[in-house]
């Protein structure tokens, strides 16, 4: 991999230490044992102009406001209750209001506390915050926004924290602040006097909450943020030390598995063995609970045995009896119909895209102590508050009296959005009065979990000429679950209700969705049906199946009109930083090179959360390679090779920023080649990651490239979910191309699995009650 440039633009703004300018805040010392130092953004941060974002001159609502600015504006007014913390042994101490869920916030976030305060990043402890309602919208971890919303609070913060220290090391050592430096934790005078901030965490604090302006750092004088880093967490990770909620040994929770329904929200009718499963070895505890039938054992081998044992009459779930195919029926009768041509041109196309599996690489997991007056809860919650707020109302005990603690995740993707596993737990919970450990099985939330909606997407282009004059495309989904809210319980409940829920769907989409090319008039509409399936904003939302959509009719318009693909683009493109990151993997990835019979390169753009990014890949169709026999895995088309471009502005940590474009990238080849659900008879067949073909070796590219753009704003954007869209649209142009054949469903290989079952495991019986079934 190679990473450009990343000096920011130099700041040539005079600086001003008493007022509020470019990069002047105003922040808190509050009243504590020790220095504890916190941001005010509410009313006084400088505009967005200021700021030196570029003007977007596009009028599409989302290129003008989007989800980041969304999600940036509704945490600004909490910002003040973000707190930075000085230790006595020179540690600094920060509780983060996210989730860390593998995608490397808590290293980024000591990364820009480092840098504002000068210390060791090694030095900068970041902990992960229990549910705090009065961070309302500011403790919701999605939509790529963490650092986004947190990147100015922390650091006014801990510049807060900087100055108090070097004005206690003033009176310290007798010496004017102008003359001190702080360095690596430890101040020093003219005079090789010397003092580490944990001496002065103490003097520095204040018996008051005094409200201070502070300066941040210029850009040019960046040490830290922009400098790649390992992750803070990476040794704890590799040895096994890192704790995940099933790591925790709280007392008395025992190991804690449910038998769930054959369909899909299936019910519990009656259970016709209880005493007996009860009687089994190491079972405590068997309980019929809203989504199965619980139980509670020493360990979770004999709660495995305990669930294949129980025998369950189920009631019909809510997509009973429904297939692939009766899906994509619905789908299309709810289409919204394309404008006729007015007499010009037209080149159309019509795209199916799959069930998906939103499952992590930890399965879902909680551990709950629900008893009549108390709750608690520990849980890798990407949504916390929610989860606190909606168990005191269904207990009926104070909110003060339910903590929810935010463990570490095993991955998310927008699974962990959702707080079933919590709630599950605490439902078990409170019915048997013990504590739980709850783990899902890998197939449980393969087939009852959360998953991205089957949707159509038709698009209609007229063209005259060489130029495009309108752009028409309607995206039709099964409904997707925005019921987990924007951080509280007021929206999680009001997405739930009949009308709003639609208008949330909405919301995202049209606040998310944008047009880079100049293709005149312009309709991008949503239309959702059919609410019986557990869906969820799985990675990136609507873009990755609308990008690609619109990037397979983007090279069918450059055929058209006799143009070579990447050109056409270059044409088109309206925003410059969009043709710099095209213009950069189509130099580094050798586009146009002559290539053997069934391969081909393809390349993509995608714009979204403030930044920019475009995939070049090459795929290799031989027959040889296609039908290449591979040992658990899907064989098919193979990627060979990926060069990516991004711009997210100022990346705080380029290899964080690295790791989350490849992830993005494979997630994009295996939602454009292999990974999907298939749904038969009202559930899904894939139970676990050996039949829901992700990515493998096989499938993901021996040559690899990731080329971090120079910053083009002073601010970081969104990463986390880009390179997703870019990825799985760029594989499906290059297949189109090596094949001559331009994809009509994703993935590619949908109706080509075949499943069989593996010895010793029984086939699914006619009326399975386990759950845990092997697809067949």
């Amino acid at each position: 991999m190679t990473t450009a440039d990343r000096s920011s633009p130099p700041d040539s703004r005079p600086s001003e230490s008493h007022a509020v300018g470019r990069r002047g805040f105003l922040g808190y010392v509050l009243a504590a044992p020790t220095l504890v130092a916190a941001a005010d953004l509410n009313l006084r941060a400088p505009a967005a102009e200021a700021q030196g974002l570029p003007p977007v001159p596009s009028p599409a609502i989302a290129e003008i406001t989007d989800l980041s600015d969304m999600l940036e504006h509704s945490a600004a007014p909490t910002a003040n209750l973000i707190t930075v913390t000085v230790n006595t042994d020179g540690t600094v101490s920060f509780e983060l209001p996210r989730a860390e869920v593998g995608q490397g916030i808590t290293t980024s976030t000591a990364m820009l506390i480092a840098e504002e305060m000068d210390v060791p990043v090694e030095d900068v402890h970041v902990t992960l915050a229990d549910a705090r309602p009065e961070l309302v919208f500011n403790q919701i971890t999605g939509g790529s926004g963490t650092t986004l919303s947190t990147y100015e609070p922390i650091r006014v913060a801990a510049a807060v924290a900087r100055g108090r220290l070097l004005q206690a090391a003033a009176v310290e050592l007798e010496q004017a602040v102008a003359t001190l430096r702080l360095k690596q934790g430890i101040i020093t005078d003219l005079l090789g006097n010397s003092i580490g901030i944990g001496t002065l965490a103490t003097k520095a604090a204040s018996v008051r909450t005094e409200e201070v302006p502070v300066q941040l750092k210029a850009n040019e004088n960046f040490s830290v943020i922009g400098t790649p880093h390992n992750r803070v967490d990476a040794l704890a990770a590799v040895t096994g030390r890192k704790k995940f909620a099933m790591d925790l040994k709280i007392p008395g929770a025992l190991p804690t598995m449910v038998c769930r329904p054959p369909t899909l929200n299936g019910e519990v009718g009656s259970v016709r063995n209880t005493e007996a499963v009860a009687t089994m070895p190491g079972v405590t505890d068997v309980v019929a609970i809203s989504t199965g039938v619980a139980v509670r054992a020493e360990t979770f081998g004999q709660c495995i045995d305990a669930v294949r044992a129980l025998e369950v009459d189920w009631k019909p779930g809510t997509a009973e009896g429904k297939s692939d195919a009766s899906v994509l029926d619905e789908l299309r009768a709810a289409e919204v119909p394309l404008v006729e041509s007015k007499g010009e041109a037209s080149v159309e196309g019509d795209f199916t895209f799959f069930f998906r599996s939103n499952s992590a690489l930890e399965t879902n997991c909680a551990i709950a102590d629900v008893r009549r007056d108390r709750a608690e809860i520990w849980s890798a919650q990407k949504n916390p508050i929610v989860t606190k707020e909606t168990i005191a109302a269904q207990c009926g005990i104070p909110l003060d009296a339910v903590k929810v603690h935010v463990t570490e995740g095993g991955g998310s993707f927008g699974r962990k959005l959702f707080n079933d596993g919590a709630m599950e737990a605490a439902e078990i919970s409170r019915k048997i009065g013990k504590p739980v450990k709850l783990m899902w099985h890998r197939a449980d939330d393969s087939r009852q979990g959360r998953t991205h909606p089957m949707a159509t997407s038709r698009v209609r282009v007229g063209v005259a000429g060489d130029g495009v004059l309108s752009y028409e495309q309607r995206h039709t989904s099964v409904f997707t679950d925005f019921s987990h809210g924007f951080g509280e319980i007021i929206t999680a409940n009001a997405a739930k209700l009949p009308v709003a829920d639609a208008s949330f769907s909405q919301t995202i989409f049209t606040f998310t969705q944008t047009m880079p090319y100049g293709f005149g008039a312009t309709t991008q509409l949503l239309n959702e049906t059919d609410r019986g399936f557990n869906t969820g904003s799985m990675r990136n939302i609507y873009s990755p199946d609308v990008t690609t959509a619109r990037e397979l009719i983007v090279d069918q318009l450059a055929a058209k009109m006799g143009e070579d693909p990447y050109r056409f683009r270059q044409r088109f493109l309206q925003e410059e930083r969009l043709k710099a990151v095209l213009d950069q993997v189509a130099e580094a990835g050798r586009w146009g090179r002559s290539m053997p019979e069934n391969t081909a390169q393809g390349i993509a753009v995608h714009t979204e959360y403030r930044a920019t990014i475009a995939t070049l890949v090459e795929i290799d169709c031989t027959p040889e390679t296609v039908n290449r026999p591979i040992r658990d895995a899907v064989a098919g088309p193979r990627v060979t090779k990926a060069v990516c471009a991004v711009d997210i502005g100022l990346a705080v940590n380029p290899r964080g920023l690295e790791a989350q474009i490849m992830g993005g990238i494979n997630d994009g080849i295996a939602n454009a080649l292999t990974s999907s659900l298939h749904l038969t008879d009202g559930y899904f067949l894939e139970a676990s990651w050996d039949n829901y073909f992700y990515t493998r070796q096989w499938n993901s590219p021996p040559e690899l490239e990731i080329i971090i753009m120079p910053p083009t704003t002073g601010k970081p954007g969104g990463a986390g979910e880009l390179g997703v869209a870019s990825a799985q649209a760029a594989v499906a142009c290059a297949y189109a191309r090596a094949t001559g054949s331009v994809p009509t469903s994703f993935p590619i290989n949908h109706g080509t699995l075949s499943f069989e079952p593996k010895p010793n495991v029984p086939p699914i019986p006619e009326s399975p009650t386990d759950g845990l079934r092997h697809a067949q």
